[in-house]
């Protein structure tokens, strides 16, 4: 195990480094093919990693790094060998966190946030947990919640204006999960958008003028987000109902959860809520106006708005990449894995492997493999609210396609400073509403 490895306070994430960026990324092609750094994230803001990821698919499919902070780490860009990792616990654990950077796993100590979450564990741990919580997307809870989601949903619509530009991440994606959050949470609806806060800042990269500047601030702010739910907790135990904090908190494997274990949960719970459901929503409509031809036939048939959503998670593909550790020495794809070297599974790249989806930078909502896709992950931690997001992206464009004759994308998209969360800051669009 690399020093970095073994001292995991003092790693910070390699696109760190770059916070003096000034705009400028070279072309793929202009990079030796082992300077290439997938986790730069300012290639991820520019919207330039599918040129990075083609060429190591065709030349370095696992690819090798090493720095000084982060220690040793392969990312795998081939669907195949993803797959393979993804669906093999035993060999490739998730125990040692599954980012690069950070890790939000272990105590509280000297001032230190050391948190667990059940996605960062191995079975038995992570299956016990998961199990706990999973009921709230349970098949009968979700035909439960369908008429609230269309309500809310309609509302946000039917609010939206006509003939200016606005927002669409803020007042649309941003408060559609948000609103779905607090009601998994049962939180207080007027305290919502702090939710969207804790979790943007999970894995947010620190930089001048961002949503976290420092290291500390997280820290603060992580502290506070425990402090708040801990209310939520004992309020739960006393009054319990059918929301994740009561899970918690009666859950024969979960009630005796420490602070940072709990709170660990909580993040998990929130990110896997908020981020990959919101950026799927901005997601379609950018991929939409990209490819206006899909959009047409989206218009002249809205049956096929399931098969749009499965499509759209595939090319959007929310969070780019998962971690593993592996446990033993090992080969993938002809290189030579050591012991405790970091893999990130970059979902992102997989999903756009031209041998498995033909033509797979083309946004195609008739494409016939489209479940295929990686974006929920494989094996025992797969997403457990794939449906959830599917249900809330399917809504939207059933209701948006009985509103609107168009979303006009006006500029292009600013986007998360992130190689984890691939997403959207800011995108302004314009409605034009169909006439009655």
């Amino acid at each position: 195990m690399s020093e970095a490895q073994s001292n995991p306070e003092e790693t910070r994430p390699v696109s760190a480094q770059s916070a003096d960026f000034t705009g400028e990324i070279p072309a793929a092609s202009e990079v030796a093919i082992e300077d290439i750094v997938p986790v730069d994230a300012n290639m991820w803001r520019a919207h330039r990693w599918q040129e990075y990821f083609e060429r190591l698919r065709n030349e370095d499919p696992v690819h090798f790094n090493e720095t000084e902070l982060e220690g040793r780490f392969w990312s795998l860009t081939r669907y195949e060998h993803i797959k393979k990792v993804d669906s093999d616990w035993q060999n490739f654990s998730s125990a040692h966190g599954i980012v690069l950077g950070p890790q939000i796993d272990t105590e509280l100590q000297e001032g230190e946030l050391d948190i667990q979450t059940f996605i960062a564990q191995d079975p038995p741990v992570h299956d016990v947990q998961r199990k706990t919580v999973t009921g709230v997307v349970a098949p009968s809870n979700l035909v439960n919640m369908e008429p609230l989601i269309r309500e809310r949903t309609c509302k946000v619509l039917d609010s939206l204006p006509e003939g200016e530009t606005f927002d669409w991440v803020d007042t649309v994606s941003i408060e559609l999960t948000t609103l779905m959050l607090a009601t998994l949470f049962d939180f207080p609806i007027e305290d919502r958008r702090k939710l969207t806060f804790w979790s943007d800042i999970t894995f947010a990269i620190p930089e001048p003028g961002g949503i976290i500047e420092t290291e500390e601030q997280r820290r603060e702010e992580f502290i506070g987000c425990l402090t708040y739910f801990s209310k939520l907790w004992e309020d739960r135990l006393k009054n319990p109902g059918n929301d994740l904090i009561s899970m918690l908190a009666h859950g024969e494997d979960t009630k005796d959860l420490s602070p940072m274990n709990y709170l660990g949960n909580l993040l998990l719970l929130i990110v896997g809520g908020n981020d990959t459901t919101r950026n799927s929503m901005s997601g379609s409509v950018y991929a939409l106006n990209k490819f206006p031809e899909q959009y047409d036939k989206l218009t002249a048939n809205p049956d096929l708005v399931p098969k749009m959503v499965a499509e759209l998670i595939r090319w959007q593909t929310p969070l780019a990449y998962m971690r593993r550790t592996a446990n033993f020495d090992c080969e993938i794809g002809d290189k030579q894995i050591k012991q405790g070297d970091q893999i990130l599974m970059w979902y992102a790249s997989g999903n756009r492997d031209s041998s498995v989806f033909e033509n797979a930078d083309e946004f195609d909502i008739e494409r016939p493999n489209a479940r295929q896709h990686l974006s929920f992950g494989f094996g025992i931690h797969r997403c457990m609210g794939n449906r959830l997001a599917e249900l809330q992206l399917r809504i939207l464009w059933e209701e948006i396609l009985v509103r609107f004759e168009k979303i006009e994308l006006m500029d292009e998209p600013e986007r998360t400073y992130s190689s984890f969360v691939n997403g959207y800051t800011y995108m302004p669009v314009r409605v034009t509403r169909k006439q009655k």
